[in-house]
């Protein structure tokens, strides 16, 4: 099984026509968005027609391919509009919300599991947004942190408190649903696993999960595939790494040069992986 792999590209029409264009020439099985594939340039309450207009045209292309698009939202799509993307996926056979649930291709041994909690940055909107364990420390929060509200957003006056009224990284995990064969799995996980170079951001942070890190470490899953952190690997020079048995995948995303499109292409069966660069209009 062939799998394409692509995250953070922001709601940038070109990137995602160009990943179909690439997995159907390429004859994928599977194309896997790891999240923040909607707009976050202009009013992130318009995200919503993003999804009724652009890929809901866009999904019935895989569709009539017969290629799988597994997706979820990411930490920069709003939350308030998850039924309306689980109901645009509903639509079509192909197309799948992988956010923290499991999927089996029928004639596939490969099972596909999906998480798009993230831990806390200083960043306003903390609609995905958890503490990694019980003693996480917040980083210094920049400006007013704030949830997306069907009437628009709501602030947080004290976010620091609201966040031990909920689960942490470490809990989503554990309550996560569990494959029939761990060695079979492939986790999509928005948020990158700590220790692995893979969550390094431009001023030399690693706000990596170690929650994510002790998961992947004790449960050995084939492969897990992450984004988040866009510069990361530009920074570090290590778009994938090993933790014991387990292959751990973050392509990053340029955020200066949108005509720049990173992706990774896996072979299941032969495990031989690459990760691609390209140019718009190449």
């Amino acid at each position: 099984m062939k799998l394409l792999y692509v995250t953070d590209i922001h709601g940038i029409e070109w990137k995602h026509n160009k990943i179909f264009e690439i997995a159907s020439s390429s004859k994928m099985d599977v194309v896997i968005n790891g999240g923040d594939m909607l707009p976050f340039k202009g009013n992130l309450l318009h995200q919503d027609k993003f999804i009724t207009g652009f890929l809901d045209k866009y999904f019935s292309r895989f569709e009539s391919k017969g290629i799988y698009f597994l997706g979820l939202l990411g930490n920069d799509d709003l939350g308030i509009f998850d039924d309306l993307f689980q109901k645009t996926c509903d639509k079509y056979s192909y197309v799948v919300n992988i956010a923290q649930t499991r999927f089996q291709i029928e004639s596939s041994k490969y099972e596909f599991i999906g998480m798009n909690w993230v831990t806390d940055l200083p960043f306003g909107l903390k609609d995905r947004v958890r503490k990694d364990t019980k003693d996480f420390k917040h980083p210094k929060q920049i400006g007013k942190q704030y949830l997306s509200t069907l009437n628009g957003f709501k602030k947080l006056e004290d976010w620091l408190s609201y966040t031990e009224t909920l689960p942490t990284i470490e809990d989503e995990l554990r309550n996560l649903v569990r494959p029939f064969n761990m060695s079979n799995t492939i986790y999509i996980i928005h948020n990158p696993p700590a220790n692995l170079d893979l969550d390094i951001t431009h001023d030399g942070q690693k706000v990596g999960s170690k929650a994510e890190y002790e998961f992947l470490k004790e449960n050995q899953p084939k492969l897990s595939i992450h984004g988040h952190i866009h510069e990361s690997p530009g920074i570090s020079g290590r778009w994938y790494s090993h933790l014991g048995k387990t292959i751990c995948i973050q392509p990053g995303q340029s955020q200066q040069h949108e005509n720049l499109l990173h992706y990774v292409l896996v072979d299941l069966e032969t495990m031989n992986i690459e990760r691609k660069v390209i140019e718009r209009n190449t």
